[in-house]
């Protein structure tokens, strides 16, 4: 997914959709910057240009195309027994390179993303390097032993005793590996997009 400048798109989204512009730097930055008078930008203040903004958010936050994030929205709205709000937040979050990244294996879902792709995680035990997979409840999710060696790992030890996964992981193997304690969910709250505007949007 070709995205363009990071910063200029954080610009116009906000901070969270990216980890590269969640420091200090960009924050100050940002904030010595004299502001421009708005000159109406497209979709204006408009229902639709607010459902629009917050579906970007989203995309760019996971880093999907407009066909994957569309395909997650609609299997949530048609999923029977749960919200479409939950239903989504929880496709999101159950997708392996989040997984990875929430776990802390790396820093950034890009990076994650990489990692999966270049066949550097097992997923109860098989290599698995389809970034999109939906990790189940009480799968295990792992870095390959012959991956472990790699510099990139020197310091993992001391990084998983840093890292604050969510309630739904439990970690093992010296932060090695991840296991689902229950299936991936993330509250509508703690989400940085508003996801009941999401839907709003498909819903049209």
């Amino acid at each position: 997914m070709i995205i363009g400048p990071k910063y200029k798109i954080c610009k116009r989204l906000g901070a969270s959709v990216f980890e590269k512009c969640q420091t200090q730097k960009f924050q100050l930055s940002e904030a010595n910057k004299p502001r421009k008078q708005s000159r109406g930008k497209r979709g204006g203040g408009s229902d639709f240009g607010a459902q629009l903004l917050e579906k970007q958010k989203a995309r760019f936050t996971y880093g999907l195309s407009e066909s994957q994030f569309s395909r997650y929205v609609h299997e949530a709205m048609e999923k029977k027994g749960q919200t479409a709000v939950s239903g989504l937040l929880s496709r999101l979050e159950a997708r392996l390179d989040n997984v990875v990244f929430r776990a802390g294996f790396v820093k950034t879902r890009r990076a994650a993303r990489q990692l999966v792709s270049h066949g550097h995680v097992i997923v109860n035990g098989k290599r698995m390097n389809v970034p999109s997979y939906q990790v189940k409840a009480g799968e295990a999710v792992a870095i390959r032993a012959e991956s472990r060696t790699s510099p990139l790992f020197a310091t993992r030890a001391e990084m998983a005793a840093e890292t604050k996964t969510p309630s739904w992981i439990t970690m093992g193997d010296n932060g090695f590996e991840a296991t689902l304690a229950e299936a991936p969910t993330l509250s509508d709250t703690e989400a940085p997009f508003n996801a009941p505007v999401i839907i709003q949007f498909y819903s049209r």
